[in-house]
């Protein structure tokens, strides 16, 4: 595997609704020109398996090159988890070190309490566990196949790359973007946001299978419980692209002097 030159960057791409999906398509497509681009992403859809890792089976990886516009990109589509394949990736599969990964275009918004079961973000915090920029890409639309639902997406996933790799990121940190789903001129700009506070309502529907043997799938809704401004939420409602800085650290510092108090 050739090694890119040294002013070259290398970016690692990855998602979690697979190699074939069309968002990573137009990701890849979006970066094309930016540097030495590989992909390493799961072979089948792995949405909302949150920061999950492989422990108990083989990990494996098959070769599948993208095409761009330029070309054509080396990928490895892997029997894993979006953070599996961050670690194969920067262990087994990439010739040096990337200096960024980019996880998306995710079908669906990452945002608020989303944050914790996305397997894109996932992606994203398991390369800032190793040290390495990264960023997850999200557009806040569930049913997007068609190429054209990804256009700001990836414009906009580009724009953000170029200022990573120009400005760098502190480590621990990775940044975590929705796309609102509208036309690229119709978007009103960039919002740096918290993530809002929010939850799922979770419901579960019995069904039977042919043998009347009882089953269950999840349904529910999502809640949003912020009312406050600067949020993730808010930012994309109102046309904008949120940006979201997200740490590793998940210690609630607040309540550190009160727990000392306790008598235990």
């Amino acid at each position: 595997m050739a090694t890119p030159p040294a002013d070259e960057p290398l970016i690692l791409i990855s998602n979690d609704d697979g190699i074939d999906a069309p968002g990573i398509r137009a990701l890849t497509s979006a970066l094309d020109g930016l540097g030495q681009l590989m992909v390493v992403a799961p072979a089948q859809e792995q949405s909302a398996v949150g920061h999950a890792i492989t422990v108990r089976l083989p990990v494996r990886a098959r070769a599948q090159t993208l095409t761009v516009p330029s070309g054509h990109v080396e990928g490895h589509a892997v029997t894993g988890t979006p953070a599996d394949c961050i670690k194969l990736a920067v262990t087994q599969l990439v010739p040096r070190q990337p200096d960024l990964v980019v996880s998306g275009i995710n079908r669906g918004p990452n945002t608020a309490v989303n944050v914790i079961y996305s397997g894109t973000v996932s992606a994203a915090t398991e390369a800032a566990i190793l040290g390495i920029d990264a960023m997850a890409v999200s557009l806040c639309k569930w049913e997007a196949d068609d190429a054209h639902d990804y256009e700001a997406s990836g414009r906009f996933a580009r724009r953000m790359a170029e200022r990573v790799l120009s400005e760098g990121l502190p480590p621990g940190v990775l940044l975590n973007i929705n796309v609102p789903a509208i036309d690229y001129r119709d978007i009103r700009g960039v919002a740096v946001t918290r993530q809002a506070k929010s939850r799922w309502e979770e419901a579960f529907e019995e069904r039977k299978d042919p043998l009347q043997r009882p089953y269950y799938w999840m349904a529910g809704r999502f809640v949003n419980l912020d009312e406050g401004d600067n949020t993730d939420i808010e930012a994309v409602d109102n046309g904008y692209v949120s940006v979201t800085p997200l740490q590793l650290d998940l210690t609630a510092h607040s309540q550190l002097e009160a727990l000392k108090k306790w008598d235990w």
